[in-house]
């Protein structure tokens, strides 16, 4: 057994939660659940805590081939971090509905977090605890089907299921927490077509579940009981009195909204504003959310049937939104994505104001009123270096991190930084939310055009973007490419002849089949060649899926 292995089976056989472990380490959650991944080591001091609170020696804890007391329970050696992204990437379970992530598959999630939450696994001591959850839906058609697998599996484990019906990621997570919820599971595949779906679940504190929590889930799924150490061919099913409810909690949608609405300060009734729902989670939210502060709305993306979710609207196609603004003559716009976790602006010219130019417009309000603690912004490394140009000249550091808004969360956590996000638009403002939350942001911003008297486009003219292309690339193995030493060689010189004048990466999706090779430079003529360099490479290997 690894060290991180160690540490989950006497973690498990002490009936300790990872919050409650880490409590007790003064570390975070987030480090309990690196060392049990085996991501990262404990350091020299709280591995003796380890040890003492375990009473094992160091010896026993460091030496690989010793078992704990003799009769540990067998751990595959390929355990999380490997079993962990068959099913769960970096944003959940997601895959082609009936392909990848089926009904059963669902059932089977809802019926490990029914049984989970009231199990010593999970840090649970109290007898015959009905655990709540409280699930959350996009306007996929396949999401109907997905909802009432999972809250048949939570309330057939003995726990209720509590539906908000279509709703938004970031509505989710604010009731889990607020409503104290054990966990909460949203069905979404975001920005990507109506025939994919997903499964994202969230832990009570409105955060994205942790990697160890999610690999005992794929042990389930996969038929290995032995992880779960329950004892019988499968999980128990509740009986008599004991069966789950499914309940409608339609309230806690509107209590989400009331929320949003009390962040505002200001009226907009004398603003003009586009929004763009994606034909998503967001349709039946947003123009309510705007109407209420007294805006004029005009609204496109809010005719869902089902299968044209992100079709040719919302934010990953942002030009049905400038046209919008433009031939309405409006003072700003708003794009969401499937599941609103994102949102991209449109300013009252038309042009976007992407993730980048919202960060620091928004890291500037944060910083002019004391709330930016240590001066410090977190963002990926697929922001644009005029960002961080942008956002040192203001007195900002830029701390940038993998890509995934679960990374950028995971750094704000761990270093106590308010501010974070991706170009993409995922914008985590963490003294309202855990989450990136489209709706969130917008408002905020809307608030920061109203307390400075300013257009869009003068707040954002600071950021001087460079040319930035980048090219998606469907691969049979997105290890193989990673790994490919020609390709990490390339990348290298490519990076070398740009000098600080921009960047060529090189990196992989975590929902889909997919590198993507990103080009920053002077010209955008430049980018292609870079780009194209790279990309035939790949071709030329055979990587690329026909």
């Amino acid at each position: 057994m690894t060290i991180g292995e160690k540490i989950m089976y006497l973690r498990n056989q002490a009936k300790l939660s990872q919050e409650q472990l880490a409590e007790r380490l003064d570390v975070s959650r987030q480090s309990i659940s690196k060392w049990e991944l085996d991501q990262a080591q404990p350091q020299v001091d709280k591995l003796i805590q380890l040890c003492d609170l375990f009473s094992v020696s160091s010896d026993e804890m460091l030496r690989k081939e010793i078992i704990i007391g003799g009769d540990a329970p067998s751990v595959k050696s390929n355990d999380a971090r490997e079993h962990g992204n068959k099913y769960f990437g970096t944003d959940g379970f997601r895959g082609e509905a009936n392909v990848d992530l089926n009904s059963d598959q669902a059932y089977k999630v809802g019926r490990f977090l029914g049984w989970y939450y009231a199990s010593p696994l999970s840090g649970c001591t109290k007898p015959n605890y009905r655990p709540r959850i409280v699930i959350g839906k996009d306007t996929r058609r396949s999401s109907y089907m997905l909802e009432y697998a999972i809250a048949a599996g939570i309330a057939s484990s003995g726990a209720d299921a509590n539906i908000l019906h279509v709703t938004t990621t970031p509505s989710v997570s604010y009731i889990t927490r607020s409503d104290d919820f054990d966990c909460g599971v949203m069905i979404t595949a975001s920005h990507n077509p109506f025939y994919d779906n997903g499964i994202k679940i969230i832990n009570k504190f409105g955060e994205k579940l942790d990697d160890s929590v999610a690999a005992l889930i794929e042990a389930y799924l996969d038929g290995d009981l032995e992880k779960l150490n329950v004892g019988t061919p499968d999980l128990p099913f509740a009986k008599r009195e004991r069966v789950g409810c499914i309940i409608d909690y339609f309230a806690g949608r509107n209590r989400y909204v009331g929320y949003l609405i009390s962040l505002a300060s200001h009226s907009y009734r004398n603003l003009r504003i586009g929004l763009d729902c994606a034909n998503g989670a967001s349709w039946s939210l947003a123009k309510s959310i705007f109407d209420a502060l007294g805006a004029k709305t005009y609204v496109i993306g809010n005719s869902p049937d089902g299968v044209n979710v992100n079709l040719g609207v919302g934010s990953t196609h942002i030009e049905a939104l400038r046209e919008l603004v433009r031939s309405n003559h409006l003072d700003v716009g708003f794009a969401f994505d499937g599941d609103a976790d994102r949102c991209l602006a449109v300013d009252e010219n038309g042009d976007v104001v992407d993730g980048d130019k919202i960060i620091y417009i928004l890291a500037k309000r944060l910083l002019d009123k004391g709330m930016l603690d240590k001066d410090t912004v977190v963002t990926t490394v697929m922001s644009n270096s005029g960002l961080t140009k942008a956002l040192r000249k203001a007195g900002i550091e830029n701390v940038q991190t993998r890509v995934g808004d679960r990374f950028v969360y995971e750094c704000m956590q761990k270093n106590g930084y308010r501010l974070g996000g991706e170009n993409s638009g995922h914008i985590i403002i963490k003294k309202y939310a855990t989450t990136g939350d489209g709706l969130l942001t917008a408002i905020i911003l809307t608030e920061e055009l109203l307390d400075r008297k300013a257009a869009l486009s003068s707040l954002a003219a600071p950021v001087k973007l460079y040319p930035q292309k980048m090219k998606n690339v469907r691969v049979q193995s997105k290890d193989t490419v990673m790994g490919d030493s020609e390709l990490i060689q390339l990348v290298g010189e490519c990076n070398k002849k740009i000098g600080d004048e921009g960047r060529v990466l090189l990196h992989r999706s975590g929902t889909e089949p997919v590198v993507r090779i990103m080009a920053e430079a002077k010209t955008e003529e430049l980018c292609d060649k870079y780009i194209n360099r790279i990309y035939n490479v790949i071709k030329r290997k055979g990587y690329e899926l026909d």
